[in-house]
């Protein structure tokens, strides 16, 4: 067992989850038992206070959770009193989705696509730096395209567009059989 990895492996753990692991669930994914896994905890809990690092590792009821030293308090509050970027909602999504797999695409077409309106999605996309312009069809009215990001490739841990899962021809079918039932329950309305 190489002590160094098997550390690493529990701070992986608990930086990842961002809360209380027990012992036993620790010790389970390190291929451990648990006194030693303890052991191992408390050795990298000692080491994290005597190099003064920023973290700590505390004990809760038989669990574990990296959490930060109280004394960076007012360091984190500058940062986490920041708005937060929103989450994604099912339309930005969407738009997204249709984007990263037509781009570069104008409004219009992703309008067709979707059947509404996408002003607001896609402003949110380009708000969140997931979506940006990147030139100017040439037809009337000079339509803006729009292409993703580095930042969409990072956030969706892709180094490409073309990394993305392709679509089935089945699956592909099975949604346009989707799409056209939902016209016609809409238009028999």
């Amino acid at each position: 067992m190489n002590i160094k990895n098997t550390e690493a492996a529990i701070e992986a753990i608990l930086f990842a989850m961002g809360e209380s692991v027990e012992l036993s669930r620790i010790a389970k994914a390190i291929g451990c038992d648990a006194a030693t896994t303890q052991k191992l905890i408390r050795d990298m809990m000692l080491r994290y206070e005597q190099e003064d690092r920023g973290i700590k590792i505390i004990e809760l009821e038989n669990a574990y959770q990296l959490c930060t030293k109280q004394e960076y308090y007012d360091n984190l509050v500058q940062i986490a009193l920041q708005p937060k970027k929103a989450v994604l909602t099912d339309v930005m999504l969407e738009t997204l989705s249709i984007i990263a797999y037509k781009q570069p695409v104008t409004r219009l077409e992703i309008e067709k696509i979707r059947g509404v309106k996408c002003d607001h999605a896609v402003n949110k996309l380009v708000e969140y730096n997931l979506v940006q312009e990147v030139g100017r069809l040439d037809a009337p009215g000079r339509p803006i395209l729009l292409g993703t990001t580095e930042e969409f490739l990072r956030s969706f841990g892709v180094e490409s567009t073309e990394e993305l899962p392709s679509i089935s021809p089945v699956q592909l079918e099975d949604f346009k059989a989707e799409a056209e039932e939902e016209v016609q329950l809409k238009l028999n309305i």
